[in-house]
């Protein structure tokens, strides 16, 4: 899932490309992708984009006429840019593509159709939302986000407060709480725990030192991962956020830090990567799931 660092920079190559760009048309192959009705996203047509932004994971794209349209790539979403005129859709809900914002050619381009954007969705289940609204609050998920961890506003003591209200919470989750914290996902609270040396299912209210050691790794993590992914462009984010992870997506690896194994814990249907040395003294995680099935670790 594109994260707070990807979803950055992903907004940074979009900007580049559709700032000032007059949108022909989009088409949403995948109906139950657009979550709104009114406006309706005809009324994009013939708008031109002012500015794209991001607020958690989500992408919002503001256009002339004061609309936005905004994007939530869940798990398995992307974002395509088309140099090339669009190719026939295969039809409606069907395939990959669940959006097409195709744009209006320069003047003096002769070539058929336009470039643009695609959104797309390689999953079963399809989670990728759209969204046509005159305000991005008017979306829910966004109205509901906590603070953006890299905001000067997010200080420790306002970080402390956050982790004392989650109580006994797992930290994991309490990190991966969009209502509390705004952008962090699965792969990046691997990445904070781990720099922060603490085990993923430590109890969200803890003294003031450990607060102090996950709030330098939260800081760390997200501030490096913005900065590698800094001026990539779309096509290569998925393999820069791949390379710069430490233990996320590396299990049985040899963990960069002490060179123990990687290990993971499935749950639901993810799963998380931990190093047992560094961050649980040494201990293995049960894991839920193959312990219901009866296999030892």
């Amino acid at each position: 899932m594109p994260e707070l660092p990807e979803v950055e920079a992903l907004a940074a190559d979009l900007g580049e490309r559709l700032i000032g760009r007059t949108i022909r048309r989009v088409d949403v192959p995948s109906i139950a992708a657009l979550k709104t009705f009114d406006p309706p996203v005809d009324a994009l047509h013939g708008t031109a984009f002012t500015a794209v932004g991001r607020r958690g994971k989500h992408l919002v794209l503001s256009v002339d006429s004061g609309l936005h349209l905004v994007v939530h790539l869940a798990r398995s979403g992307w974002v395509r840019w088309r140099d090339a005129a669009p190719s026939p859709t295969a039809g409606r809900g069907r395939g990959p593509l669940a959006a097409r914002i195709v744009l209006e050619r320069a003047e003096g381009d002769e070539r058929v159709g336009g470039d643009g954007v695609d959104l797309t969705e390689q999953a079963t289940q399809k989670r990728l939302a759209i969204h046509v609204v005159a305000h991005p609050d008017q979306v829910l998920s966004i109205a509901t986000l906590g603070p953006e961890p890299l905001d000067p506003a997010f200080t420790e003591e306002r970080f402390a407060g956050i982790l004392a209200h989650a109580g006994r919470a797992q930290i994991k989750g309490v990190l991966r709480d969009q209502r509390r914290i705004a952008g962090i996902g699965n792969a990046y609270s691997d990445e904070i725990l781990h720099a922060a040396r603490m085990s993923p299912f430590h109890p969200a209210s803890m003294p003031a030192d450990d607060v102090h050691r996950l709030y330098e790794a939260l800081q760390q993590v997200l501030g490096e991962a913005v900065e590698r992914a800094r001026g990539v462009t779309v096509s290569s984010l998925k393999a820069e956020k791949r390379q710069g992870m430490r233990v996320h997506g590396r299990k049985g690896e040899a963990c960069p830090v002490c060179g123990d194994a990687v290990r993971q814990v499935i749950y639901a249907d993810s799963t998380f990567e931990y190093c047992a040395t560094c961050q649980t003294g040494g201990k293995p995680l049960a894991d839920r799931v193959l312990s219901r099935l009866g296999v030892r670790r």
